[in-house]
């Protein structure tokens, strides 16, 4: 089953079991999933297409966990966490730092590309094209400086 019909049937599910949360979270990215479709002109049915749009959702509620917590909104940091950890389920594990360090170096020596800085936007674009959707951007980028730097 893809995630779009995952999406579906948790959403079906939480209606039945009256879990709010659950239900609003999944239907806001069935939403968004939907407002991409409609915007590009095409049906998304790859997963590799919709853990983009989930990542989003997560840097959203992520981002504004930080706001909540500098204005003392306790009230709503649980909310997001509860839609944090739901949106969180659809994900694929990432990668280690450890893993994603090895890519680099493997991918590195496939490819020869030499080791100093100058090489930062090359690599920066294998690797992010090679490990998309595995490691969260910044981890990749703080991992090619730390590997071209030694």
């Amino acid at each position: 089953m893809g995630l779009k019909e995952q999406l579906m049937a948790d959403y079906k599910t939480a209606m039945k079991e009256h879990d709010v949360t659950t239900k609003e979270t999944v239907n806001l990215v069935r939403a968004a999933i939907k407002q991409r479709e409609v915007d590009q002109k095409v049906v998304l049915e790859d997963d590799a297409d919709i853990i983009p749009i989930i990542k989003k959702q997560l840097k959203m509620r992520r981002d504004a966990l930080a706001d909540f917590e500098r204005a003392g909104r306790t009230d709503l940091l649980d909310g997001y966490n509860k839609e944090i950890e739901v949106l969180e389920r659809y994900l694929p594990e990432e990668l280690s730092e450890e893993a994603v360090l090895a890519a680099i170096e493997k991918i590195a020596d496939e490819e020869g590309i030499e080791r100093n800085m100058k090489s930062m936007g090359v690599m920066m674009k294998t690797v992010m094209s090679k490990l998309r959707g595995q490691a969260d951007g910044s981890l990749i980028s703080k991992m090619v400086r730390e590997y071209l730097s030694k």
